[in-house]
């Protein structure tokens, strides 16, 4: 992962950044050290209207049945006073207690949207859990494709860009991990892998006999 603050890379086990002493205490001293209980989709800043909080709930929700294991929040709000996105997007997913979202799904699973609609922009924070997966780059273009979006003030239309391009690249890395994987077995089979050698011992063993329970 890297630091909120310096952008540095950073452990993610690290209590502080090794670079500039950035950790979770110094967002707390901004926003508050206590649980946030909130939902994948807030409006705080009120600008979507009912239709379209349920066209977003919808494409939230499609995500979830996408990837088991994940979720995709958006919290669009007003950041005049916030040090940045970046920061109050780590502070909410380590804080954020999201009520629509099955326990089974932890917030290292996370995708969080921050949209500042004063400044017509937006970060995305992403979960320890995703980190192999989304890189710096891949997270820039995605908030690059949507910018034209956020500044005409085009919310919907905005975070329905960047959840398609999230779940394709998801999608596709979750192709070239099974890919990999499949790999990985061919190759143990060829060389006569690691399952096929410990049966051969365990045969070796015991006389190449099937023992029957007494």
């Amino acid at each position: 992962m890297k630091c909120p603050r310096c952008v540095q890379r950073v452990h993610k086990m690290a209590r502080e950044c090794p670079h500039c002493a950035f950790s979770i205490v110094d967002v707390d001293r901004v926003f508050g050290e206590d649980d946030v209980r909130l939902r994948t989709l807030t409006d705080a800043a009120g600008v979507l209207r009912r239709k379209e909080r349920v066209a977003l709930r919808r494409r939230l929700h499609q995500f979830q049945k996408n990837f088991p294991q994940l979720f995709f929040g958006v919290y669009f709000g007003s950041f005049e006073k916030t040090p940045s996105l970046r920061q109050f997007g780590f502070w909410l997913l380590n804080r954020g207690a999201f009520e629509d979202v099955d326990v089974s799904r932890p917030n290292e699973g996370g995708i969080l949207l921050s949209v500042d609609v004063g400044g017509k922009c937006a970060g995305i924070t992403t979960g320890y859990a995703l980190a192999p997966f989304l890189t710096e780059d891949a997270i820039f273009s995605s908030l690059a494709v949507a910018h034209p979006q956020f500044l005409e003030g085009q919310w919907l239309r905005a975070v329905e860009i960047i959840i398609g391009r999230m779940t394709r690249l998801l999608a596709k890395q979750a192709r070239r991990a099974g890919r990999d994987a499949d790999e990985l077995k061919r190759g143990r089979e060829n060389k006569g892998g690691l399952g096929v050698g410990l049966r051969g011992l365990r045969e070796h063993h015991q006389g190449g006999q099937k023992r029957t329970g007494a």
